[in-house]
């Protein structure tokens, strides 16, 4: 891997023709020096700069001085705005830039303004791909190999940043820039993610002015866990229909509106990643409806595939040779396997899905328009990324209404999938994800699914990029290989900023990914990647690409079995091989005809693992879920609440894992009220998941009302059973009095 070198003298866009100019990093001084409006960029090796030297006149009276004002720094003069977006859990074969048939006409709108980037990749899982892409450096340099939750007392798996490896946002503030961050923050370490801080791995402490969104791996769309900055803020509290997906649009163009108004020459930064399509899936009734009446997935997943598949080849998207990978009997049902039941329910699934996309498409749009309103987007880099990773098996075979109970190994009955959750699907009544099935087609052309690094199905992303200033070459396709770490050096190569040498009085380690900005030019549109080394590695799972080659270990674990048993050895997973120069979709492992060229490849692999941090190598899931880590509640066995305190984390709360445990509450009981609080009879164990929805339908309805309500117990009696299962007993906590007057307690 090449890290970016930086050099003092480059080609840079003018009106659209790459022309030679003057040294990239030469200061720029407008204004006179000392004056109130006096500007100037900054050399960029340091962050901060030093202070700038007073260079008026101080006598023992004023009237007898000079006054000098430090000049105000700003980016390079022409510095673009850049719009930085990125979807979640998004395959390949998702949307209509890329194939797929569900509608994106903004990601079309980018790709036919500018340029279309079918050979991008990611790290195969969330967390990972967004430490990467705000820095630059390979996930596991980040402390990322793994999302923050499965973090582990390794340097490349501890899900902390350290301060030798700026962000993106940090740079380009300190070098003028107004930054901010929307969405989604999965890079907040889960021991430090409660409203305690500490704060330095926030967006906020990241380099971000402003952030406005949620942190962790997911949220429900309807009530999520939402910040202001570091401050938790509940705008859906009394307002049914309120969704996250059009309120961070409506937050980051009200933003936008703010910053230009205060000063309209200073471009911005804006990162912009909702949670979708990550479940659960929570699109408005009017996009489900939308999607539904348009049928676009009546006839399967198999045909589906076939359709997609088409779709890329008529576009250009893969090449007219590409074969599709084949279709996994021995895991995935056919669709011609299934009942006319199941059928039903897969395409609600689906049709869910879809909209979900197609409805969070539409509102980025909103925010594009609204820089071209303000008449900023012919200078406005903007990078489109569908997907942090592959499409998410993480919903089970069958798909769930509750993704946590599907993650627990709990899963609902197709029958009663229906019965109880076909007309809520998506709603504030479920927390849903879709049948693996559906995954693997939306990942078209390729096999398999997000957490997997060695196969495109995991890491291979759709990105469109417009620059209308300097991308000339609309709707133009560039195929050469690209990474997430490949971002950051293109953003600083385009705003003409220099990666710094030291920040905070620290060291910076070098930028590892490399520049494509030459891409725009229409010129190189077929010239080589200049990236042409890249490792692969998620959960044990490892891949090496170089020069069009690829070594892959061969699968070992399916990513929908989050509780199985795992291999222990990773480092000894067995190879495929593809020449992807020729064989583009990884059709045809080629391995025992090029035994050197594994051996050649699994050697550069190594050699990248103990460069990058990747070290040891853990193929565990769900034991890497539990294992212990740093906590503000480690080492103590007592907690007392009083007055209201929301959204802690788990990494900061109780840990009542394996352990028992009392819980004690003060409570009010209003006269005759305690008759209602009676323990559940029996309930099988596919009811499970209906009891966690019932009880959250509950708690969420009193959060609308009052967000500081203590939910009531009793709505677990009315939850609904089923006798088709083997069953199992499970009580609701329940409450006894002492003695009249006295505290109530709940013991568990």
């Amino acid at each position: 891997m090449r890290a970016n070198q930086w050099i003092t003298s480059v080609s840079v866009v003018a009106i659209g023709v790459f022309l030679s100019c003057e040294p990239v990093l030469a200061q720029q001084i407008n204004g006179t020096p000392g004056s109130p409006e006096a500007t100037t960029t900054i050399e960029g090796n340091q962050l901060p700069p030093l202070p700038q030297k007073f260079e008026g006149k101080i006598e023992r009276n004023a009237a007898q001085s000079t006054p000098y004002w430090p000049m105000r720094i700003v980016p390079p003069k022409g510095a673009p705005n850049v719009l930085l977006i990125m979807t979640d859990d998004t395959g390949f074969g998702v949307t209509s830039t890329f194939g797929g048939v569900v509608p994106t006409p903004t990601l079309d709108r980018i790709a036919a303004n500018g340029l279309r980037y079918t050979n991008f990749n990611s790290t195969a899982l969330c967390s990972p791909t967004r430490a990467a892409i705000i820095t630059g450096r390979n996930h596991h340099s980040m402390g990322f190999g793994v999302v923050t939750e499965q973090s582990t007392g390794y340097p490349g798996y501890n899900s902390v940043m350290t301060r030798d490896k700026a962000t993106i946002g940090r740079i380009l503030k300190d070098n003028g820039y107004w930054t901010s961050w929307f969405g989604k923050d999965h890079n907040t370490p889960e021991f430090q993610a409660s409203q305690a801080g500490p704060f330095d791995q926030w967006p906020t402490g990241m380099g971000f002015d402003y952030f406005y969104g949620f942190v962790g791996g997911d949220a429900n769309q309807w009530a999520p866990n939402l910040f202001r900055n570091t401050t938790a803020i509940y705008p859906y509290v009394g307002k049914p229909g309120w969704n996250l997906i059009t309120a961070m649009a409506d937050d980051a163009i009200e933003y936008l509106r703010r910053i230009t108004a205060i000063n309209s020459d200073q471009p911005f930064f804006v990162y912009y990643v909702p949670g979708a399509v990550h479940a659960p899936h929570n699109p408005t009734p009017e996009w489900i409806k939308k999607i539904s009446d348009m049928h676009l997935f009546d006839e399967g997943w198999n045909k589906l595939r076939d359709t997609i598949f088409a779709n890329q080849k008529r576009l250009g998207v893969i090449p007219q040779d590409a074969k599709l990978t084949p279709w996994p009997d021995d895991l995935l049902k056919r669709w011609d396997q299934l009942s006319d039941d199941e059928k039903k329910m897969f395409i609600r699934q689906a049709d869910v899905f879809a909209a979900y996309f197609a409805y969070t498409d539409h509102e980025i749009g909103r925010v594009i328009d609204e820089i071209d309103r303000m008449g900023k987007l012919d200078n406005t880099l903007i990078i489109y990324i569908a997907g942090d990773n592959g499409n998410s098996a993480e919903g089970s075979l069958i798909g769930t209404p509750n993704e946590v109970a599907s993650l627990q190994g709990v899963n609902v009955p197709v029958e009663d999938q229906l019965k109880y959750f076909y007309d809520v699907w998506g709603s504030d009544e479920t927390y849903p994800h879709m049948a693996v099935p559906w995954t693997w087609a939306f990942d078209t052309p390729f096999s398999w699914t997000k957490q997997i690094a060695s196969h495109f199905g995991g890491v291979r992303q759709g990105m469109a990029i417009s620059w209308p200033a300097v991308i000339k070459d609309k709707g133009g396709i560039r195929n050469q290989f690209t990474h997430v770490i490949d971002i950051v050096p293109t953003i600083l190569e385009a705003t003409k900023i220099k990666a710094p040498d030291v920040v905070d009085g620290i060291p910076q380690k070098p930028i590892e990914g490399t520049s494509f900005m030459y891409t725009f030019d229409a010129a190189n549109g077929s010239a080589p990647s200049r990236h042409t080394t890249q490792y692969f590695e998620m959960l044990g799972d490892h891949a090496l690409y170089h020069d069009g080659w690829i070594a892959s270990t061969k699968v070992m674990r399916v990513p929908w079995d989050v509780a199985g048993a795992v291999p222990q050895d990773p480092a000894t997973y067995p190879y495929e091989l593809y020449d992807v120069s020729k064989d583009w979709t990884q059709f045809d492992n080629v391995a025992a005809k090029y035994p050197d060229k594994v051996k050649e490849l699994d050697n550069m692999f190594w050699g990248e693992a103990a460069k990058y941090q990747v070290l040891p190598l853990d193929a565990s899931l769900a034991t890497r879920a539990v294992a212990p880590r740093p906590s503000l509640a480690a080492g103590r066995s007592a907690f007392t609440w009083s007055g209201e305190i929301t959204g802690t984390p788990n990494g900061d709360a109780p840990s009542i894992l394996a352990a028992s445990f009392n819980y004690t509450a003060e409570v009010d009981i209003p006269q005759g009220a305690a008759s209602a609080l009676r323990p559940l009879p029996s309930i099988t164990w596919a009811a499970l998941a209906a009891v966690a929805l019932a009880c959250s339908r509950s708690m969420a309805r009193k959060w609308r009302a009052k967000p500081w309500s203590t939910p009531s117990r009793s709505s677990c009696n009315g939850t609904r059973t089923s006798t088709s299962a083997p069953t199992q007993e499970r009580r609701c906590p329940k409450i006894t009095k002492s003695h009249s007057g006295s505290p109530a307690h709940w013991t568990s």
